[in-house]
């Protein structure tokens, strides 16, 4: 995987670590990231896909109700919303590598509540590793690095596709700690342990 712990520490800038990087990198890196993460819930059970963690630092600025503005998330809400982060910057990249400016969002997450089950999440990641793929395989043979796109948030930098491409990779990696956060409590609960 790319050094993110490097990048957080403020080590190596992000274009540092998106320099030199391949569409086949992109494939390779996709894999590695998917398979993380099918690793890190490899022995979740159903009730720790819905399982309400103790999360006292939750914050959606996005949430879609009042409720859930500092709702905790589940190991599901987790996944989903990681995945459709990862595919919106897979299809912006797409748009940027092809020359194509980048004038919206192009995002959909599976709604939360309907996963509920590890063979849910299994499949989501697995169906989100062939849509990213399919997205890197719509470039082409030359892409486009000069276009960019800069997202809407305070302090973002212009993006070339492949920067683009690893944005979503780089949030997903932020939310692995979360996911074994949200697994520990979950078999803690379980177990009949203190959360503390």
């Amino acid at each position: 995987m790319l050094d993110f712990a490097a990048l957080r520490e403020k080590k190596i800038s992000f274009k540092d670590l998106c320099a030199g990087l391949t569409v086949d990198d992109l494939h390779r890196l996709t894999d590695e990231m998917v398979d993380a993460m099918l690793s890190l819930i490899s022995n979740a059970r159903d009730a720790d896909v819905t399982f309400q963690p103790v999360d006292p630092q939750a914050y959606d600025e996005y949430a879609a109700t009042t409720e859930e503005l500092t709702m905790p998330w589940t190991l599901g809400h987790v996944i989903v919303h990681t995945t459709a982060s990862a595919e919106e910057a897979a299809a912006r990249a797409s748009s940027l590598a092809r020359g194509v400016e980048v004038k919206e969002r192009s995002r959909y997450e599976v709604p939360w509540q309907m996963a509920v089950t590890a063979d849910q999440l299994c499949h989501r990641l697995e169906e989100s590793r062939r849509m990213r793929h399919a997205f890197l395989h719509a470039w082409p043979d030359i892409p486009n690095l000069e276009l960019t796109h800069t997202v809407d948030r305070p302090n973002a930098k212009p993006r070339n596709a492949v920067e683009m491409f690893v944005a979503g990779l780089v949030h997903e990696d932020a939310h692995l700690g979360q996911i074994v956060e949200v697994l520990r409590q979950a078999t803690a609960a379980r177990e009949g342990e203190t959360l503390a």
